[in-house]
């Protein structure tokens, strides 16, 4: 791979199945670094049949020699990150020595939590649907100048009296207004200073690291969490994460120029899923959604939450073509449509009686013989490569790699991303 920093990004509403590209291209990189989100996004990697799903370690963790960053944009819950990493060591991958943490990752704490939940709570019927790990609260935080960083465990006495003043300040809201349990300090220090001695050496500035490595001609990865319909700005509100999933988030997330960005790739299924709550204009609720949902074995990796399906929406995917500047993209999951009579594409919308959007389709012929575990484009039916032609005819970028099942081998590249 030629390209020097490449980003692989989700176009949709996650679980466009990102891990497993990020783990293919990190073959040829120096490192690969998470530029925001929290240990809400989940990114499952098969590598000789073995299932592995990373929360906030970078999909290149697999890779010996390969370093992996988490930079500023990330929100860091330090006992799920010591908790994955310790996961990982007993498998046998070596992970600390590989790992480098920004000093200004905001951190989750355990009044995070407590609040995401209490809102998603009184909410009722119109609960967003969060994970409820403390993420959007630790945002709040953070834009309001009053968060914790990664940094601050390095000064104890400081680190408690800012711990004070914050639970003082949540407290108030989880004990008056949501009439729920306080936070203490003993939980705080649990779920920060307690692991402070096992991070110093992870601790370190991402933003030069990268630098230096732009310098030297090496090959850098940027792994973006969620989708770009998730974002914070440009997704479908409020139904959205609390951070910008989109590829402009790279210079604000971990320190890295936009013109510094060779090749961006958007990571999406054959098909669109969604998790939770929202909207979804092309979501199925007949027997070609439960097939999608069936043969796609379409759970969340990280709340194991059953995902809507639908036809894909290239009428969304243009915009996100768009507002990513993408480059290509990489079409996962085609084997899932495998034995479909026709499929159908959402190419644009249209105003319906009522005044809302509603989706116009085309419908292409399906496919019988099996796409699944492919590794030539001409070995696909005519059919599913003229499925392929008329997204990138519609979206105007290549589609350069397609996926044909959950394997890194299984796998069609297109393009060396020369």
């Amino acid at each position: 791979m030629s390209k020097k920093n490449v980003v692989v990004i989700g176009t949709h509403w996650g679980d466009e199945g990102k891990g497993k590209i990020v783990d293919l291209l990190t073959e040829d990189v120096a490192a690969v670094v998470r530029f925001q989100g929290g240990h809400n996004a989940g990114h499952t990697l098969v590598v000789e049949g073995k299932k592995t799903v990373l929360h906030l370690i970078p999909s290149g963790i697999l890779h010996p020699g390969v370093r992996c960053l988490i930079g500023n944009g990330v929100v860091l819950s330090i006992p799920d990150l010591m908790k994955e990493i310790a996961e990982l060591e007993e498998t046998g991958v070596s992970v600390r020595d590989r790992m480098l943490l920004s000093l200004d990752c905001p951190l989750i704490m355990p009044y995070h939590v407590a609040l995401d939940r209490c809102v998603e709570l009184r909410r009722g019927n119109q609960k967003i649907g969060t994970t409820g790990r403390g993420i959007g609260p630790a945002y709040e935080d953070k834009v309001g100048r009053r968060g914790l960083r990664l940094r601050d465990l390095l000064d104890r006495e400081q680190l408690i009296y800012k711990i004070e003043g914050l639970l003082e300040y949540h407290n108030f809201m989880l004990e008056q207004y949501y009439e729920a349990e306080p936070v203490s300090l003993a939980e705080c220090l649990a779920a920060s200073l307690d692991y402070v001695e096992a991070l110093k050496p992870m601790m370190g500035d991402v933003l030069t690291t990268l630098a230096d490595y732009r310098r030297s001609g090496a090959a850098v990865l940027f792994e973006g969490a969620q989708g770009a319909l998730l974002d914070i700005d440009h997704g479908t509100y409020p139904f959205v994460t609390s951070s910008n999933t989109t590829a402009g988030a790279i210079s604000a997330g971990c320190g890295v120029g936009p013109l510094y960005l060779d090749y961006i790739l958007g990571i999406t299924k054959a098909y669109t899923t969604r998790v939770g709550e929202g909207p979804f204009p092309t979501e199925l609720h007949d027997e070609t959604g439960r097939h999608l949902a069936e043969v796609g074995h379409e759970f969340g990796a990280t709340t194991g939450r059953p995902r809507r399906c639908g036809w894909l929406d290239l009428a969304a995917l243009r915009r996100v073509v768009e507002m990513n500047s993408l480059s290509a993209l990489c079409m996962t999951k085609l084997d899932v449509l495998d034995g479909l009579k026709e499929i159908g594409l959402c190419v644009d919308y249209e105003m319906d009686e009522q005044g809302r959007p509603a989706p116009v389709y085309e419908f292409l012929p399906g496919w019988d013989e099996p796409t699944a575990g492919l590794q030539s484009f001409d070995a696909l039916p005519l059919t599913a490569q003229a499925y392929l032609a008329r997204i990138e005819s519609i979206c105007g970028v290549p589609v350069d790699i397609v996926s044909t099942g959950p394997d890194r081998a299984e796998t069609i590249l297109r393009s060396s991303l020369d």
